[in-house]
């Protein structure tokens, strides 16, 4: 006798069937560079108040520490260098600066797939950092993080979706020559995505081998000024309102070499930066305003990332406090003074101050995630993977990081409000002799995916079904996509004829 089929089970697998279909990458529900914007914790009066006191920080207070190249820049836009040694940098100049600088950038990626177009309130989310540990989720404990590691935090990212780019997230400590980690460090990465990827130089004297060893990843010079797949995320000042002379002449040989630049201000709200909140956006973006002059006395117009990346502090004990609700107030703020000048800009946001992937994590990275979002952020640095206030970064939680941005994204994406989203035709079917309920209908399973976000991994069972499938435990599905990801050759891995070239001319750790 055959069996009635459940309707119930029968609609769910409709469901699901029409969930897995593909749907076009414009169509999702989420995607890189949706417009945020909605959240505004600064008036207009505030951002003007802060605006005027980050000029009037720049023609009293200025900069000390500036390298003589970069002395030199910046008197010939018009800087003062008072008998103090300090650079003082008048209005007139900072409005000169802003109307030269660059106002859409475009990140560029190897593949041509996943160029990132940084303007107005578009909003993409990736990694950075600079951790020394690697959390091993499975031992509950912290190790030195390696070049390996390197390489697999980028191939895990090229298979993400809502990660957007890759920035260096670790050091590679199993490399003690400085020189040879920074070369290390771009081929980790670039082997492991086409995504866009930033990095740091220890030294000027290392750039030069760095475009090199670029050149010939890109095929050519010229094929690497056209499409820079890499920039440099620059550390130029050192809070409180001194340039990181070092950094600064990497930076200088970077903007001669193409590369773009993330002018990064790190300050530390109470320790090197004021300790409200509102001091330590000032500050930062005096500081940005300093290397905005900077880079354009260099080059008129070269991309320039506005990075205001203020921290939070617990003043109690002096740990940083990248999970709190001041971090995210800082970003969002940030974000929006980026907006006031109308320039591409990053910020920090997504750091946990907990050890491991657990409930202290969610709620913390998705906090300043989500608010980030909303400001709309640029570029969202540090949202995923990192732990323990920026020490340690975990491939797990890079994993479901995935998960949680697609939500924080569809959050940027806000509510559509027209015909036929208000669905009074579907309405009418529905309530007036139709079934009395939306469960299959047309268009609910066309709209399955261009309005839902499904978590890859996050659990949605009953209970009944949850004990029914072993009873999963969100970390160990990490786990398993991670072996899952690694097991697989690197989609972004170099050809054999350029590689061997690469291993040939520099000294590459990563096996073959």
């Amino acid at each position: 006798m055959t069996q009635p089929v459940s309707r119930r089970s029968g609609g769910r697998n409709a469901r699901r069937a029409a969930r897995s279909a593909p749907i076009a990458k414009d169509e999702r529900s989420v995607r890189p560079g949706m417009e945020g914007g909605v959240l505004k914790p600064l008036t207009e009066e505030k951002m003007q108040r802060i605006h005027e006191a980050a000029m009037e920080a720049l023609e009293t207070i200025g900069l000390a520490d500036a390298p003589e190249s970069g002395v030199k820049y910046l008197l010939g836009a018009g800087a003062i260098q008072g008998e103090d040694g300090r650079i003082r940098i008048p209005r007139a100049v900072v409005e000169d600066a802003l109307s030269k600088a660059c106002r859409e950038i475009t990140l560029y990626s190897r593949d041509g797939e996943h160029d990132l177009t940084l303007s107005g309130n578009r909003v993409h989310f990736g990694t950075a950092g600079a951790a020394v540990h690697m959390v091993d989720v499975e031992g509950r404990h912290y190790r030195d993080s390696t070049v390996q590691d390197l390489h697999d935090a980028a191939r895990i990212t090229d298979k993400l979706d809502n990660i957007h780019f890759l920035q260096r997230p670790m050091v590679c400590r199993d490399i003690s020559d400085n020189r040879e980690m920074d070369l290390n460090t771009i081929y980790a990465t670039t082997s492991g995505t086409t995504k866009h990827i930033g990095t740091s130089f220890t030294e000027p004297d290392y750039v030069d081998d760095a475009l090199e060893m670029l050149h010939m990843i890109a095929g050519g010079e010229d094929e690497w000024r056209a499409r820079p797949f890499m920039s440099n995320s620059n550390c130029f000042v050192v809070p409180p309102m001194k340039f990181a002379t070092e950094s600064c002449e990497v930076m200088e040989k970077c903007i001669e070499g193409g590369m773009p630049v993330l002018l990064l201000s790190a300050g530390m709200a109470g320790a090197t930066a004021p300790s409200t909140i509102a001091g330590a956006i000032t500050q930062a973006v005096a500081e940005c305003l300093a290397g905005l002059v900077y880079v354009n006395a260099i080059k008129p117009g070269h991309p320039a990332i506005i990075g205001t990346w203020p921290f939070g502090l617990d003043l109690r004990s002096g740990a940083m406090t990248g999970g709190s609700g001041e971090q995210a107030l800082l970003t969002a703020g940030c974000a929006q003074m980026h907006k006031f000048y109308g320039l591409p800009g990053g910020a920090a946001a997504g750091m946990t101050d907990a050890k491991v992937p657990d409930m202290q994590a969610g709620w913390e990275q998705m906090c300043s995630n989500v608010m980030a979002g909303l400001s709309g952020l640029n570029m969202v640095y540090e949202s995923v993977g990192m732990h323990a206030s920026l020490l340690g970064f975990c491939h797990e939680s890079l994993i479901l990081g995935d998960d949680l941005v697609g939500h924080a994204l569809r959050c940027v994406r806000g509510i559509e409000v027209d015909d036929e989203t208000l669905a009074l035709d579907q309405m009418r079917e529905v309530c007036m002799g139709g079934p009395g309920h939306y469960l299959g209908t047309g268009q609910t399973l066309a709209r399955m995916q261009a309005d839902y976000v499904y978590p890859a991994l996050g659990d949605r069972t009953s209970p009944k079904e949850w004990v029914e499938v072993g009873k999963p435990e969100l970390n160990q599905k990490a786990i398993a996509r991670k072996e899952e990801i690694l097991s697989e050759p690197s989609a972004a891995r170099f050809d054999p004829i350029k590689d061997k070239a690469l291993r040939e001319r520099f000294r590459i750790h990563l096996s073959s």
